[in-house]
């Protein structure tokens, strides 16, 4: 079992930059395929990016490909989430979750609380 705290979180004019750290207590970290998802009002959860045990391969969402970035260091226990040229549709609760696959949602097993992410226009 894994525990996850995200943290980063704030408010951001449009454009601009954020980056969301998720730190995992738990000695199988590195086992598992890390992700990060995020919610709006009103819509459901979907994925925004998810990276393999060892960091080789990442997933994307097309909407934010080239503009965020996932990387993992499992010296650390943490999973990072780079946000670059944000917009104000990038607005929602971002997630953290450790599963077994980085870019199958359902496979997502174990959940951070959420940290919030405004994109002000």
């Amino acid at each position: 079992q894994v525990q996850l705290v995200e943290s980063g979180g704030g408010l951001v004019q449009a454009g601009g930059s954020l980056r969301l750290s998720c730190a995992a207590s738990g000695r199988t970290f590195s086992s598992y395929a890390m992700g990060w998802f995020r919610q709006a009002p009103g819509k459901e959860r979907d994925i925004v990016a998810g990276v393999t045990w060892n960091g080789g391969n990442t997933y994307y969402a097309d909407s934010v490909k080239g503009r965020f970035t996932i990387s993992r260091d499992n010296a650390k226990n943490t999973v990072s989430l780079q946000m670059n040229s944000l917009k104000p549709e990038d607005t929602a609760v971002y997630y953290c979750a450790a599963g077994s696959s980085s870019r199958i949602p359902s496979s997502y097993r174990y959940w951070g609380q959420g940290t919030q992410v405004t994109v002000s226009s």
